[in-house]
């Protein structure tokens, strides 16, 4: 026997059979479309997350009102699609607006030591953990919420769904698997070995959600 053998032998011999129950983990009973909003508010905060719940009519000025007070000089976005071109509409002059139009090789540098903040929009969520859920495409490419150090997203109150499987029977992607999906749930983190973990170790350093309710919805 060599040594990775005798290695692999001692792991065996040391895993338990069967993993021990955990009565005590919960999984949250989200309901209705209300509770929902209020689960994932609830836990993204908990993750280090800031989160502005609005109306269709406001939700622009307020995220240009929490992109402005951490002085974004550029951000990058899809301003083709309707939530680019209504945040556009609410920013001042001085925040440059950046699309993804290139090549990454072709700017490459600019993009990683330029530019201050990402918006992108969530394709689906999930309440029950604080999880935003990205396809990402050609316009608005995975790069606009990993690389930035401040992520602003926004996701309509109807994407979010009480869990994972609901949320991915919503989004139908059994039936046309996006290349990659990304799931967002807080600031960057990581953790070394003795488990302690750290915020904004890489990538964005903040993240900033916007709910967008329907227009006369209870809040």
């Amino acid at each position: 026997m060599n040594a990775r053998e005798r290695i692999l032998a001692k792991l065996r011999a040391a895993a338990p059979a069967t993993l021990p129950a955990r009565p005590d983990v919960v999984a949250p009973q989200v309901g209705p479309a209300v509770d929902r909003v209020g689960e994932f508010e609830r836990q993204l905060v908990a993750l280090h997350a800031e989160v502005i719940v609005a109306g269709e009519a406001v939700w622009h000025h307020r995220l240009a009102e929490a992109i402005m007070a951490r002085r974004v000089r550029r951000l990058l976005a899809d301003w083709q699609s309707d939530a680019g071109r209504a945040l556009a509409q609410a920013l001042p002059g001085g925040v440059d607006r950046v699309a993804f139009d290139r090549p990454i090789e072709a700017w490459k540098e600019e993009l990683f030591t330029t530019i201050d903040a990402g918006f992108s929009v969530a394709d689906a969520a999930v309440a029950a953990t604080g999880t935003l859920i990205f396809a990402s495409g050609a316009r608005a490419p995975r790069t606009v919420s990993l690389v930035p150090p401040l992520h602003c997203a926004l996701v309509h109150a109807e994407r979010i769904h009480a869990d994972l499987p609901a949320a991915l029977a919503a989004g139908r992607w059994s039936d046309a698997m996006p290349t990659n999906l990304i799931m967002v749930s807080g600031p960057s983190k990581t953790a070394d070995i003795q488990q302690t973990l750290a915020y904004g170790a890489h990538g964005p350093k903040e993240l900033v959600v916007v709910v967008v309710l329907p227009d006369g919805a209870p809040r």
